[in-house]
């Protein structure tokens, strides 16, 4: 198996309109198309809709050495709400250990305006996923 064919099989990330375009070791790049199911209350993207790109993004990046690495803490931060168009979430893993991941992500819109931040920590399980490592 490829490891884009199995990051595609996240049928929580496709149910909700999140789509993989870049992976390489420690790193992600995802984007959602905001749909109105997307939209809060008060008519902009939902803050759990950026949660769960960034989140999405951060699994790929942690995950692309091919060890299973669950997260164990994770926090965001809004910056600017958004009605349309596409988010984009650039995740970097900025520490990685045997056990412990680090990864930051930045959530984006089509004019490279920051929208929200996430910084989250994994921790590396000894399974080792379908695919081949990135290195």
């Amino acid at each position: 198996m490829k490891v884009k064919e199995y990051f595609e099989q996240d049928e929580f990330a496709k149910m909700t309109g999140v789509e993989l375009l870049e992976i390489e070791n420690g790193y992600a790049k995802a984007r959602m198309e905001i749909k109105p199911s997307h939209l809060n209350a008060g008519g902009v993207c939902q803050g759990g809709a950026i949660f769960t790109l960034a989140d999405f993004a951060f699994g790929v990046a942690t995950n692309s050495h091919a060890q299973l690495t669950f997260s164990i803490n994770s926090n965001i931060n809004f910056f600017k709400s958004e009605r349309s168009g596409f988010l984009y979430a650039e995740a970097r893993e900025i520490f990685s250990h045997k056990r412990i991941a680090s990864c930051e992500v930045e959530v984006k819109n089509e004019a490279g305006e920051l929208i929200a931040t996430f910084s989250g920590t994994g921790y590396r399980k000894e399974i080792e996923l379908p695919f081949d490592a990135l290195k």
